[in-house]
């Protein structure tokens, strides 16, 4: 196995640019670590807007007391689905459906979904759109409509929903600081009828596309008697008891061939804790040759190089990335901070090729604006007394090693940030088989184009090089030539019908097939 060389990505893209002929070359992993690129914010755009008022007809109350409203979707398992509760669905059939009280023909409009795929490393879920910090702006909507656009059948929300706590209790004008526009609130307030609004304005999406959330700093709500969350733990239905765990904040389910872990950041994220120890267990029982992708989500994100919330939650990584990294998980996708960035693979601030990549997608168009300042620009570096978490203890450090050896900010570009965009959009997902997925960020800007995504690569899944424990038999060798042989076995692999890697050694090629 030592005299070999992987040259699976360029025979992938050979064959892809053939199938597809768009000649379009989209990288793969297995082309990086790539050289940091970033995309300062385009000033010929607007860094925010105002919020959608209460009375835009999306968010009014369009029916009488008695009818259904704000319907939602949520996988539960593999075969059922929150409506309310639908159980015993096939996988991949549409089913059409009511809400409402028949006795008192108080029904809703007819729904229809499509159910997701059985766990199985040759079934996949179509597309998985990510959005996080979404809001109810202008831009939220120009977000939601980019995102439906594109068509899902899963949606992933990390965190930060309604962004109703930038309003007093009494309503009135949202702002994008409470603490800078109400100084002398006792508390940070909370408008109720801006989560009410939220949920009508995303019903047309997520009553036919299941959405599943996490929460984030938005949705903790402070009340009396040391209540919060109290919105996000009534309004969303999550597996938390189908997947063992004891809490709404942290749970985990499976569409296809992808195994999801939500994980909670504003509860005990501790390793002697409640959701560390439902964390091992959960990641232990994951079957890869029945689900092969492991994906993650919470809100913040621990690897990020804008000024804002750097470092944050420096103490959670600390506790919980060594056990991810263990257990192979291949992509994160996080929130809070209000831009774009794409890691290079990384795993305790070094370069990689077994670790996640890391996704931060808080740019879904919220009240608060785009952040544009980089922690690596003089001048932007917060200082260790910033950046607070809203829980959990502050572990802010200086890198020990690398470039940036004995500093709290890189003085440049980090080598872990590949891509970095300071943009309102979304993200899709699109697993092709158990090694291959293609990530797609769409900006706001580009609704109205055609194939023009502002960032996309190929996120290749190399389970021969980072679970040594897999065994790997040669099927059989066969030369370059052999053209008709090479597609064969690429199209098996490619609708995952068998789990291979091609394995390229001077101007041979061998095929190794996973057991």
């Amino acid at each position: 196995m030592e005299d070999y060389t992987v040259g699976m990505v360029l025979t992938f893209f050979l064959i892809i640019t053939k199938l597809v002929g768009s000649g379009k070359h989209i990288p793969t992993t297995l082309d990086g670590p790539f050289d940091p690129v970033t995309i300062r914010f385009d000033p010929s755009l607007r860094q925010g807007s105002d919020d959608i008022p209460m009375n835009d007809p999306r968010l009014k109350k369009n029916v009488t007391s008695i009818f259904p409203e704000q319907i939602a979707l949520a996988v539960s398992t593999p075969t059922s689905m929150w409506v309310s509760w639908v159980t015993g669905l096939e996988p991949g059939i549409k089913y059409y459906y009511k809400c409402g009280d028949s006795s008192l023909s108080a029904m809703s409009e007819e729904h229809v979904f499509e159910t997701l795929p059985l766990p199985g490393h040759s079934s996949y879920p179509r597309r998985i759109a990510v959005i996080g910090d979404l809001g109810l702006t202008r831009n939220s909507s120009t977000t939601i409509d980019h995102l439906t656009k594109n068509d899902p059948s899963l949606i992933l929300m990390v965190g930060d929903l309604t962004y109703a706590n930038q309003y007093l209790t009494t309503g009135g004008k949202g702002v994008p600081c409470f603490s800078c526009a109400f100084p002398d609130a006792p508390i940070r307030e909370s408008y109720q009828p801006r989560w009410d609004g939220w949920g009508r304005f995303m019903e047309p999406l997520i009553s036919k596309v299941p959405m599943m959330v996490i929460e984030g700093n938005h949705e903790i709500e402070p009340q009396v008697a040391e209540i919060t969350f109290k919105s996000y733990l009534t309004r969303f239905a999550v597996p938390a008891e189908e997947s063992g765990s004891n809490s709404n904040f942290y749970y985990s389910f499976d569409a296809g061939g992808v195994h999801f872990v939500m994980l909670g950041a504003y509860v005990d994220y501790n390793s002697t804790g409640a959701q560390y120890a439902w964390l091992k267990e959960d990641l232990g029982k994951v079957d890869r040759t029945v689900t092969p992708w492991l994906v993650a989500a919470w809100h913040p994100p621990w690897y990020n190089s804008y000024s804002s919330h750097y470092q944050e939650f420096e103490c959670m990584r600390q506790e919980m990335e060594e056990l991810l990294y263990q257990y192979g998980i291949d992509i994160v996708f996080s929130g809070h901070v209000h831009a774009y960035e794409r890691m290079n693979r990384v795993y305790n601030y070094t370069l990689d090729s077994c670790g996640p990549v890391y996704i931060t997608v808080g740019d879904g168009g919220n009240i608060e604006k785009v952040d544009v300042d980089h922690a690596d620009v003089p001048g932007k570096c917060p200082s260790q007394g910033d950046n607070k978490p809203e829980f959990g203890g502050v572990c802010h450090l200086n890198f020990s090693s690398g470039p940036a050896k004995g500093r709290f900010c890189w003085d440049r570009q980090p080598e872990w940030s590949a891509f970095r965009e300071s943009s309102f959009g979304h993200g899709i997902l699109e697993v092709l088989n158990s090694t291959y997925a293609l990530w797609t960020w769409h900006r706001n800007q580009d609704i109205y184009k055609e194939d023009s995504p502002g960032d996309q690569i190929y996120i290749v899944r190399r389970p021969e090089l980072c679970f040594p424990s897999t065994t790997l038999k040669v099927i059989s060798p066969f030369n370059t030539s052999s053209e008709s042989t090479i597609l064969h076995y690429f199209l098996l692999i490619s609708c995952g019908k068998r789990n291979g890697i091609f394995i390229k050694n001077n101007d041979d090629y061998a095929l190794y097939m996973l057991s």
